[in-house]
């Protein structure tokens, strides 16, 4: 009987300890101040009460946003997230309107999974001539809907959000989204898109809270980051990007009234093309095994060619042959067959050195210095043709719009600068030389620490590749990393081209082919009588006379002419 009520005490302080839990985190609050950043840990099983209080009367609406690295943490209106008046995202944000006389709101946060999320927070207000984020929403779950969508794959990156309309004092009703497109409506709102790049090779925390709190608000945004481009009502709400896995961007999006000359800021979105839950090729490993080893082989190669090129032509012309078959045949394989990555970039090194060794016994065989050059110089052109379309003119609406005219660009100066060179060929050659190859250390560096300069080639790779790429934004941080590695391919370049240049000056244009070499030699043996080797018998006739006199009888030693009489 003892046992039995002791039993029952137990179970009795059990359901009064979760009680109180349950109390403690019903009653944990955070109260946030308009404009300043709140950091907020949510627990596990928890439920944290975000309160603004002392609402001023000339605010009409209230944006309440959210941001963690990568877990989802869930934003709600009510104390029990329910469909349609919650969001669950990395970056999440809620929109409430005020009536007459209200002067605090409440607003809930809580962990989806079993595990805490820290992030950071902020309350931003507008009046009621700004106006509202996502509130012509007819695609997402909410009904009043202030968030930027991201959606990434290798090759681009795609954000969306929900039209917004005008504003409203408060207790109004909001006015009608699709009744006519008048100036007096929604129609006439304009939105600018922007993107704010993180720092380079930092997925750190702190990073991105730092990147958020410098561009949450419109001042912000407009004072750090870059305006893409300027959309219209008609327009569709949809963007993409170039992705670059592991660079972290921020994306937003600024609604404006011409007519009244206000505007109200989207919620950011951040990404970093890439997953921080994977343990294979996460945002923490990202780089396989098999592109550093290619790429570090690749840099090494590119470093001597780049000082000792024209001197070795046979090396130059094998790394060269090697690159250009085995580029296109990536792009080959890549579309035509679903191989794993690293069984298509073996089997690309096969092929390219098959390239390489082709391009050199050509020249070998035919000595047609002039043909090899023009392969050289494609391979130069190649690489301008992608720094020129790599700058801001990439981006122009005319070769967004149509892949023909991009290609047809690209091909052009592609082509043109081996025909620049046709008049100095050993200059053009050394040129090559020196820039391709300052550029393959460029790519073995970036295997290790990303650099934008990668994407000089990558994106014209993502074209090859994908078929929807033309409409894609192919914007790059550039950075101290970048500066720096620009720094050293200008180095590295001018300085393999000075002194192969410097090197060379005496020596003939071009060394002979072997193979002519050789026909000139026999040529010259045969007509030429005073020469001693013309007078040695060929390889197979002395092979044959020396067969003879192992095969032939041996005659006896002694006289055998008859006594004279």
């Amino acid at each position: 009987m003892q046992r039995e009520k002791s039993r029952w005490t137990w179970i009795l302080l059990l359901l009064l300890s979760s009680v109180g839990e349950v109390q403690a985190q019903v009653e944990n609050r955070v109260t946030f101040l308009p404009g300043t950043f709140q950091n907020v840990t949510i627990s596990r099983n928890e439920t944290v009460q975000a309160v603004v209080s002392r609402i001023p009367p000339e605010v009409a609406f209230i944006t309440l946003q959210f941001h963690t690295l990568y877990r989802n943490a869930t934003l709600s209106y009510t104390r029990v997230p329910d469909q349609g008046l919650s969001l669950t995202a990395a970056d999440s944000g809620l929109v409430s309107a005020l009536q007459p006389s209200q002067t605090l709101l409440s607003l809930f946060l809580s962990s989806p999974d079993e595990e805490s999320v820290s992030g950071t927070g902020v309350i931003l207000s507008f009046s009621s001539t700004e106006p509202v984020p996502g509130a012509c929403n007819t695609e997402f779950s909410l009904d009043v809907d202030p968030n930027v969508y991201i959606r990434y794959n290798l090759y681009e990156t795609a954000i969306r959000f929900a039209p917004a309309n005008l504003g409203n004092e408060r207790g109004q009703t909001p006015p009608a989204c699709d009744t006519s497109t008048g100036t007096s409506t929604r129609w006439r709102l304009q939105y600018d898109v922007y993107q704010y790049f993180l720092p380079e090779n930092d997925l750190s925390e702190s990073s991105l809270f730092a990147g958020i709190q410098a561009v949450a608000d419109i001042r912000g945004m407009m004072a750090s980051g870059r305006l893409i481009l300027t959309l219209k009502s008609t327009d569709k709400t949809t963007m993409v990007f170039s992705s670059i896995p592991g660079q972290g961007v921020i994306y937003s999006v600024i609604v404006r009234d011409p007519v009244l000359n206000t505007s109200a800021s989207y919620v950011p979105a951040h990404t970093y093309a890439c997953s921080f839950a994977s343990t294979l090729d996460g945002c923490q490993t990202l780089g396989k095994i098999s592109t550093k080893v290619f790429f570090t082989i690749t840099g090494l190669a590119g470093l001597f060619v780049c000082f000792f090129g024209h001197r070795f032509f046979k090396c130059e012309l094998f790394c060269m042959g090697f690159s250009f078959a085995a580029f296109f045949f990536f792009v080959l394989i890549t579309r035509t067959t679903q191989l794993d990555y690293d069984i298509r970039l073996a089997v690309s090194a096969v092929v390219g050195v098959v390239g390489g060794v082709l391009l050199v016994m050509s020249w070998w065989r035919f000595g047609s210095v002039m043909a090899c050059v023009v392969v050289v110089g494609l391979m130069l052109g190649f690489l301008v043709a992608s720094i020129v379309l790599f700058t801001p003119l990439g981006d122009l609406d005319v070769f967004r719009n149509s892949d023909v005219v991009f290609w047809v660009t690209f091909c052009c100066i592609m082509v043109s600068v081996p025909l620049f060179f046709v008049r100095w060929p050993r200059e053009g050659n050394i040129t090559t030389c020196g820039v391709v190859g300052a550029y393959a250390v460029v790519l073995a560096v970036n295997a290790y620490i990303y650099t934008s300069l990668s994407y000089i080639t990558l994106n014209i790779l993502k074209r090859f590749l994908n078929n929807n790429f033309s409409a894609v934004f192919t914007d790059a941080p550039f950075q101290t990393v970048d500066y720096a590695m620009i720094t050293v391919w200008a180095v590295l370049g001018v300085c393999g081209v000075v002194l192969q240049l410097y090197r060379e000056r005496s020596r003939p244009f071009f060394p002979p082919s072997p193979y002519l070499m050789w026909l000139q030699e026999r040529e010259r043996r045969k007509t030429n009588v005073l020469d001693p080797s013309h007078h040695v018998p060929s390889l197979p006739g002395r092979l044959v006379e020396r067969a003879r006199q192992l095969i032939r009888r041996r005659e006896p030693a002694g006289e055998h002419t008859p006594l004279l009489l």
